[in-house]
């Protein structure tokens, strides 16, 4: 259990942002000190480390970021009861190409029992058995050691592009694999991204505008329901996992 007293004297001492605490128990992270709106959840054994310049009030919320993904937020005080001090700081592992693709199988494993689950869509969501798409990405890449970045326009720029801008999704289909990424949205952002699982089929965590308010599994043709022609319309392109994330050095 990590006190406000504790933070407070390591943060006088000038060291609160060299220090990692390890979560015991689920945690939500908010995009604002109201702590109103979720921006992402962590999960038991993950790290983070405050954000606090010497200068600033330590009470209400606090700015956190998550260690493994470099992701910030804010959480709320009563939080600190499952914080503990890490015992070490985090280190990324470090997969290669080889590896990743003999733990794909189990990547798309787990998201096809998550789909299997009750479940709906959570903006924000990591831990299940609501997420939203790039968290329930991330989970189930690191449930197999392999880090990604936590949104889906981070994760597009971190995969090797598969397709260059603008090329058909015919062209899409002809190279991807299974356990590659697929990305929507419109030409500046992408904002949306599933796993291919072959056969033209992609499993995705969709919300309630456009899509099934869960996890489904949709197919990459322009025929279809009005969810898979939706999404089929706004394809950006796909990447393939190369590596785990490298979390950014700290001084």
């Amino acid at each position: 259990m990590v006190s406000l007293d504790a933070l407070r004297a390591q943060q006088q001492a000038g060291t609160l942002t060299a220090v990692e605490y390890r979560l015991s128990e689920p945690l939500d992270l908010f995009d604002t000190a109201e702590c109103q709106t979720l921006a992402t959840q962590a999960w038991p054994g993950r790290h983070l480390r405050f954000c606090l310049p010497k200068d600033c009030h330590l009470n209400g919320a606090l700015p956190v970021c998550l260690c493994e993904d470099d992701y910030p937020g804010w959480i709320e005080v009563k939080a600190l009861l499952g914080l503990a001090a890490a015992q070490q700081p985090y280190q990324a592992p470090s997969v290669t190409r080889v590896q990743i693709v003999a733990r794909l199988p189990y990547v798309i494993a787990f998201m096809q029992t998550a789909f299997q689950q009750p479940n709906q869509y959570l903006w924000g969501g990591t831990l299940g058995p609501n997420f939203d798409c790039s968290g329930l990405m991330q989970h189930a890449f690191a449930e197999q050691g392999i880090w990604l970045p936590r949104d889906a326009y981070q994760q597009e720029a971190f995969t090797k592009a598969l397709v260059n801008p603008g090329e058909t999704a015919e062209a899409l289909v002809a190279v991807l694999q299974p356990g590659d990424l697929i990305f929507f949205g419109p030409p500046t952002k992408a904002n949306h991204v599933a796993l291919y699982l072959g056969k033209g089929q992609y499993i995705h965590s969709s919300g309630t505008d456009q899509g099934r308010n869960g996890i489904g599994i949709d197919g990459l043709s322009p025929n279809g329901d009005k969810v898979t022609q939706t999404y089929y319309h706004q394809i950006r392109g796909a990447g393939r996992v190369m590596g785990g994330y490298q979390p950014t050095p700290q001084p």
